[in-house]
């Protein structure tokens, strides 16, 4: 048991090892965290959306946005497209599981908000059917997924690739980096007027 612990912790330090020093990508996790914070500013939303762990995932990152990270700020527009059963059960029924998200989009996606598509193989019907409806609808699009991903790549506006073939460890990344970019939605938006520290800096100068 030790074995196989201390083997799944280091290959997951060895990818993070390799992904801080992949300055393409943290640039793309910069954008991507730019992007949203203005659309929240012109009181866009963004969506999340995936399956599996990834609707996980998705619900979670949602929750940060909606309730909070790091500081108590008034809540952001976030909604996971994963939650409501009876949405995704009647598109699945009358259409197809394919269409579950993609009808949600074209109902309550406007021109300016984000989705968030969520795929670790990057092949999911569901969400490339989702982002293409996303770009039908002037919606920026951001698609996080694996070590290749051609066909999400093609629908979005930025891609988040983990340089991993294992679904858990890509799945650890895809959580870290959406955590990050919460926070820099946060800190960007509320830092220095709900940081102590930062109000405490910005008295001294």
């Amino acid at each position: 048991m030790r074995n196989l612990i201390q083997t799944e912790i280091q290959k997951l330090a060895s990818l993070l090892q390799q992904i801080q020093q992949d300055n393409a990508l943290l640039s793309v996790i910069e954008t991507i965290a730019d992007q949203c914070t203005q659309a929240l500013k012109r009181g866009n939303k963004i969506f999340f959306a995936g399956n599996g762990g990834s609707a996980a995932d998705s619900q979670h990152l949602a929750a940060e946005l909606v309730s909070r990270l790091n500081y108590n700020r008034p809540g952001l527009a976030a909604i996971a497209l994963t939650t409501d059963t009876s949405a995704l059960t009647a598109i699945g029924n009358d259409y197809a599981f394919e269409n579950i998200f993609s009808r949600q989009v074209e109902s309550l996606g406007q021109a300016g908000d984000v989705l968030i598509g969520i795929s670790t193989s990057g092949k999911s019907p569901n969400i490339l059917r989702a982002l293409e409806a996303a770009r039908g609808r002037q919606m920026k699009t951001v698609g996080m997924s694996g070590m290749h991903a051609p066909l999400l790549a093609e629908r979005c506006d930025w891609v988040v690739n983990i340089p991993s073939r294992e679904t858990p460890k890509i799945q650890e990344c895809h959580i870290m980096f959406g955590h990050i970019i919460c926070a820099l939605i946060e800190d960007a938006m509320f830092g220095a007027e709900y940081d102590p520290r930062r109000q405490a800096r910005a008295e001294v100068a």
